[in-house]
């Protein structure tokens, strides 16, 4: 077997980067910076699981290589030449998340020309801003439980389609009607498009990380964070246990809203298309930061 002097690896290392180029360093810093989103993107989720086993399954392989397992390598050879279909199969929620990401980000709204101006934002929702902080408040007052979300960029036509089309002008009565307790639209989430109620009792999907989240959390409120998780939607949850007011954006929810702090977060979030929440010092409550505080 060929053994290579320290001297041989230093010469055949100088003169690959004596071949590099600048478009060769640019193509390293892109390849590291997509392993890093992926990396990002698959931790503490099922996908690093998965990833854990796919690394043990290629040092299985060159082991039996190496010491001469001829059928054993055969079989994890075979095996890895379908990893990449595999990976997409395997990882299709993440890689749907990571695009939907992409395609809501500022550039990618710029670059396919959607959005409105700050203008006609205003003209839509400054009428529907009074009257979502309105009837929190008073639903909030009686521990009426509410879901209410907010589509922006990302349009949620799988979860309208589980609901009821109403197309309905936000009002206090409007949003007092439809989440009293006996009547049919109350079990479920109102959607609001372009400032209007769109539909109601619609079905939100569950978190990503539903076992990390806080079990005194409702299924209101585990709802608003898969909801936020999943689009860029700002979701709005009046508690019916305790009347408490929060607010769930990319799957991270801050509470104890009043009517002035709630208009100007939406405010904010809408008109200025931010994607961060920061609201004074509060802390932000989340799965993530659920299991910080029980460490």
């Amino acid at each position: 077997m060929f053994h290579s002097s320290p001297q041989q690896v230093l010469d055949a290392f100088l003169s690959v980067i004596s071949t590099f180029k600048p478009i060769d360093v640019l193509d390293v810093l892109i390849l590291t910076y997509v392993i890093y989103l992926l990396l990002k993107l698959i931790r503490e989720t099922r996908a690093g699981q998965l990833v854990k086993g796919i690394i043990f399954l290629v040092a299985g392989y060159f082991v039996s290589k190496a010491i001469g397992l001829k059928v054993v390598s055969y079989l994890l050879q075979n095996a890895l030449s379908m990893g990449v279909l595999a990976m997409i199969i395997l990882f299709q929620p993440e890689l749907r998340r990571a695009l939907e990401k992409a395609g809501r980000s500022k550039f990618g709204i710029r670059l396919f020309g959607l959005g409105q101006n700050s203008d006609e934002l205003k003209q839509k929702w400054v009428p529907a801003i009074d009257a979502i902080c309105d009837s929190c408040v008073e639903l909030s007052a009686t521990c009426t439980g509410a879901l209410i979300v907010v589509e922006r960029q990302v349009r949620l036509g799988e979860q309208i389609e589980t609901g009821t089309i109403l197309n309905a002008t936000p009002s206090k009565e409007v949003f007092g009607n439809i989440f009293y307790p006996k009547t049919p639209l109350h079990d479920g989430a109102v959607i609001m498009r372009d400032g209007l109620i769109l539909a109601a009792a619609c079905f939100l999907p569950k978190p990503a990380k539903d076992a990390l989240i806080n079990k005194k959390l409702g299924s209101r409120h585990r709802a608003a964070i898969g909801m936020s998780e999943n689009s860029d939607a700002i979701v709005i949850v009046v508690s019916e246990e305790t009347g408490q007011i929060s607010v769930a954006i990319n799957g991270e929810l801050t509470r104890d809203y009043t009517h002035d702090k709630l208009k100007a977060l939406l405010e904010d979030q809408i008109y200025n298309d931010k994607t961060e929440i920061s609201i004074g010092k509060k802390k932000l409550f989340s799965s993530r930061s659920e299991r910080r505080k029980k460490k």
